[in-house]
């Protein structure tokens, strides 16, 4: 045996025994540790806020749907003062028009999705309803199961709601109105629990 060779084999014995003492198996075979972690579904880090967004508008709370659930998003939303509106019919639309727009690049990315379609719209009571209805343009009982939790669970959430945790909620003029609640079952399972709900007499 050459002296290359025997220096050769005397580092391979020195390398096998300070891996044994180690408590780590030396191996011929390459392993395998599979592919690196990906990027965990709906992380809380996820945010739809710019620093443009924060400097010129208000934030707010909208729920996506997520992993068949429904999560909390921080966005900000401008309040337009120009309409007749009262402060919470504006901020209502303003709710309901980031619920119907399209998730993030990175939102999409963290499997958030949104099926509150858009061009919807929210005006507030009419005669005989009382001070703290808010009336969509379609029965909320025509929306889907996510739809119908992703807009209660945000109006609850929100200066939109009654202060009570509920937020009453109806149709065009005309139709009945319903006192919806969010309850942590509903932003669980929103596809198979209804926003609780109780209809209003006048």
């Amino acid at each position: 045996m050459t002296r290359r060779r025997l220096r050769a084999a005397l580092a391979a014995a020195a390398l096998t025994t300070v891996l044994a003492g180690c408590g780590i198996r030396s191996t011929e075979v390459p392993t395998d540790f599979g592919a690196a972690p990906s990027r965990p579904p709906c992380g809380t880090s996820v945010s739809g806020v710019s620093a443009q967004d924060q400097a010129t508008g208000v934030p707010v709370q909208i729920f996506l749907v997520c992993a068949s659930r429904l999560v909390g998003v921080d966005r900000t939303v401008r309040i337009p003062t120009e309409k007749a509106d009262t402060d919470r019919v504006r901020i209502a639309q303003a709710l309901l028009d980031e619920l119907s727009a399209p998730p993030s690049a990175a939102e999409k990315e963290a499997g958030y999705a949104t099926d509150v379609r858009r061009g919807m719209t929210v005006s507030g009571p009419r005669r005989g309803d009382p001070g703290d209805a808010l009336r969509l343009s379609v029965r909320p009982q025509g929306l889907r199961a996510h739809a119908l939790a992703q807009l209660v669970c945000t109006y609850v959430d929100s200066a939109a709601s009654d202060g009570a945790g509920s937020v009453v909620l109806g149709g065009p003029p005309g139709t009945g109105l319903r006192r919806y609640e969010c309850p942590a079952e509903v932003r669980n399972r929103p596809d198979a629990v209804a926003p609780p709900s109780q209809p209003l007499t006048a």
